[in-house]
C-alpha cells in the first residue's frame, strides 16, 4: 500500500475541516454541535502542526502528529454513523461522507470500517 504524503494529508484534513465547519452551523442539537466542535478543534491542531513543516517536507510520508488526532477514530466513527440523521442538507452529508473516510484513513486503515 502506498503511503500518503504530507501534502495529500493536508488536503484531506482541510477538506474534512471545511465540511465539518459548515456542518457545525447546520445541526441544531447541542450534543451534535459539541461533537463536531471537538473534531474541528482536533483537525485545526493537526493542520497547525503540519503548517510548521517546510514545503520541502510535503513529499514525505505522513504520520499523525498530535495525540488528539491519533485517538479521534471513535469520534469520527460516531459522525460517520450519524451522517444521514445529523445533516439534513444533501450537499453537507455528501461532503462529509466523501471527506471523512479520507481523513480517517490517515489515522489507520481500520478506522471507520462500516
Amino acid at each position: 500500500m502506498q503511503q500518503t504524503s504530507i501534502a495529500e494529508a493536508i488536503l484531506a484534513l482541510d477538506e474534512l475541516l471545511q465540511a465539518l465547519n459548515d456542518a457545525y452551523w447546520e445541526v441544531n442539537n447541542i450534543n451534535q454541535k459539541d461533537a463536531l466542535f471537538d473534531i474541528v478543534t482536533t483537525l485545526h491542531e493537526e493542520t497547525n502542526e503540519l503548517a510548521k513543516l517546510s514545503i520541502e517536507d510535503h513529499s514525505m510520508p505522513y504520520e499523525p502528529i498530535t495525540a488528539k488526532f491519533r485517538s479521534s477514530c471513535k469520534k469520527l466513527s460516531v459522525v460517520q454513523k450519524n451522517i444521514e440523521s445529523w445533516f439534513i442538507r444533501t450537499t453537507t452529508s455528501e461532503r462529509v461522507s466523501v471527506a471523512l473516510p479520507k481523513a480517517a484513513a490517515l489515522i489507520s486503515d481500520e478506522c471507520l470500517i462500516v
